[in-house]
């Protein structure tokens, strides 16, 4: 009974033993590839403002909340379901729409910022105002499953020791001026990664208690991670990826 009770414990999951694998579960997002008549309907059943049915139909992938309203609020059943891209370096590639469909994620930070951090990266997560939801999954990120130290990552817990700043949640008036703090306490060469969709847009909270649409009013991102929230594995690859650890 003893021992059936402690395998009952035991998972059968293993690590991904490598960047590749970790790559394998995609994010699938909200996307019209033909059929819209630009009813509005979806673009009404948006909680977030993601959609836009003006000139084109278009998402801002940095303001989805990924709850997928709009799929069933279509009556044409125009809207479906497509992987989402791993991560952005410009805010403005985060916006998809029929002249420009979303794909695979590319490109890599400055070489200079790159090279000069190496292969070993000190991460500070910064709260700015989240609903905890990205910080649940940035714990997970160095937990014994995904495991993110393999890679050369790692959680400090001062910014005077980060090279890394991983920012959470919409930046609220109450946390702005610790931001800035942390950011000026954070040794250069630095990098500052928008995690999750508050992060880079305010998400649901846009327009209230919140400084400017997103971290990127207040700070300077390098890393657009996008997602509500993002898993862990998704997050860490965007990291590795975007150092040109392929």
């Amino acid at each position: 009974m003893i021992r059936r009770s402690i395998l009952n414990l035991l998972s059968p999951k293993k690590p991904a033993e490598s960047i590749e694998e970790m790559g394998s579960r995609q994010l699938l997002m909200p996307f019209v590839r033909g059929g819209c008549d630009g009813c509005g309907k979806c673009a009404s059943a948006c909680p977030s403002g993601a959609i836009d049915v003006g000139k084109e139909w278009t998402i801002d992938l940095g303001k989805c909340i990924f709850c997928m309203d709009c799929v069933g609020e279509c009556p044409l059943s125009a809207i479906e379901r497509v992987p989402s891209p791993l991560y952005a370096l410009k805010r403005e590639d985060l916006v998809f729409g029929a002249s420009r469909p979303p794909g695979p994620a590319g490109g890599a930070l400055d070489e200079p910022t790159v090279a000069a951090l190496g292969e070993s990266v000190s991460i500070r997560e910064l709260d700015t105002g989240s609903c905890n939801g990205c910080e649940v999954e940035v714990n997970c990120m160095s937990n014994p499953y995904y495991d993110m130290g393999r890679f050369g990552l790692k959680i400090v817990a001062s910014p005077r020791h980060a090279d890394m700043l991983l920012v959470t949640g919409p930046m609220t008036n109450n946390m702005r001026k610790a931001a800035l703090d942390t950011f000026e306490a954070t040794p250069s060469p630095k990098v500052v990664v928008a995690m999750g969709t508050c992060a880079i847009s305010g998400g649901i909270f846009a327009g209230g208690d919140v400084s400017g649409e997103g971290v990127g009013d207040t700070l300077g991102v390098d890393l657009f991670i996008p997602g509500c929230p993002p898993p862990p594995e998704r997050a860490v690859l965007a990291i590795l990826r975007a150092f040109g650890r392929q």
